[in-house]
């Protein structure tokens, strides 16, 4: 797979997921979160699995790799998604789209601990500066830093999950399609105990759906979820954790146009401050200034190369 194509398949990816923040606080303010979400994300496993297995991929997985899947089931699926649909439900949709700006932040953090990659001081700068628009972000709201939204908290331990998870996808033996179809499945049984658990009658309000509000769930499983997580993660294994997450600084940005034009949630000065500390966090601490100055100096050896040829 070119690296263009997968750059241009990355956008179109966070188009999906920025958007979907939107849909996502659409639904849960009609159905129960938990039990939305296990559905949700049932049916994006098994959109994944026909998918693959309609192309010839589908295939058995050793014990070993079963158990890197339920591993990473447990942090991108279950944990992301359970932690992510309570935030959205009791933060805005701008602010959950802005905090979920941190995947990368925290992915870079998660590579230079696990995978031995040098924290390089844009990295370190960039983590601080990201860390510093979140703070802006939850300035803004009600109350200010004093009565921080425990949306806010939920959502950014929805980040962290899936930053581990990122980690563990990129380590995994497993072809990425293959890990993210069966990921969904196990994550998805998961939540529906967890549902069972909290909403005693979250399925029932399944029953209340409407017609768009189901248009809206499916474009959610299906679009965003099944093939945005599926691509992703094979991004991830071509890529690297750390260069694939250079792209969700782009979630935000389609985040807030799609809560502002969508939901008319309004956008404040200070949230557009703390958009521009994390788009400028994400480029630092994910490794792309990094990728420029080497660049640059390689095509400055280059040059020096050839005058001393001359």
């Amino acid at each position: 797979m070119k690296r263009s194509f997968i750059y241009v398949l990355l956008v179109g990816i966070m188009v999906a997921w920025g958007l979907n923040v939107t849909a996502l606080k659409v639904l849960v303010e009609h159905f129960s979160p938990v039990a939305l979400t296990a559905l949700r994300i049932l049916t994006a496993g098994l959109v994944v699995l026909l998918f693959l297995w309609g192309i010839g991929k589908l295939q058995k997985v050793s014990w070993n790799e079963a158990k890197q899947i339920g591993l990473a089931a447990l942090f991108s699926v279950v944990a992301h998604h359970f932690f992510l649909a309570l935030g959205i439900a009791r933060t805005t949709a701008v602010n959950a789209g802005l905090v979920l700006g941190l995947v990368p932040l925290v992915t870079a953090l998660l590579a230079i601990v696990f995978l031995g990659q040098r924290p390089t001081l844009f990295r370190l700068l960039g983590i601080a500066l990201g860390f510093f628009g979140v703070v802006f972000v939850v300035a803004s709201g009600d109350g200010g830093l004093g009565h921080l939204s425990i949306g806010d908290v939920y959502v950014f331990l929805a980040v962290l999950a899936q930053g581990i998870s990122f980690i563990m996808i990129k380590k995994a033996t497993v072809e990425a399609r293959l890990m993210t179809g069966w990921m969904l499945v196990f994550g998805s049984l998961w939540l529906f105990v967890l549902s069972l658990v909290l909403e005693p009658s979250g399925l029932s309000s399944l029953k209340e759906g409407t017609l768009p509000l189901w248009m809206i769930f499916l474009a959610s499983a299906v679009v965003a979820t099944a093939l945005g997580h599926m691509f992703y993660n094979q991004a991830v294994q071509h890529l690297g954790p750390a260069e694939s997450a250079v792209f969700i600084n782009l979630n935000p940005f389609f985040s807030l146009l799609g809560a502002h034009w969508l939901l008319g949630e309004p956008i404040s000065p200070m949230q557009l401050a703390g958009f521009l500390f994390i788009v400028v966090g994400v480029m630092f601490g994910s490794g792309g200034m990094d990728d420029v100055i080497a660049r640059f100096r390689r095509a400055k050896a280059v040059e020096g190369g050839r005058k001393a040829g001359m």
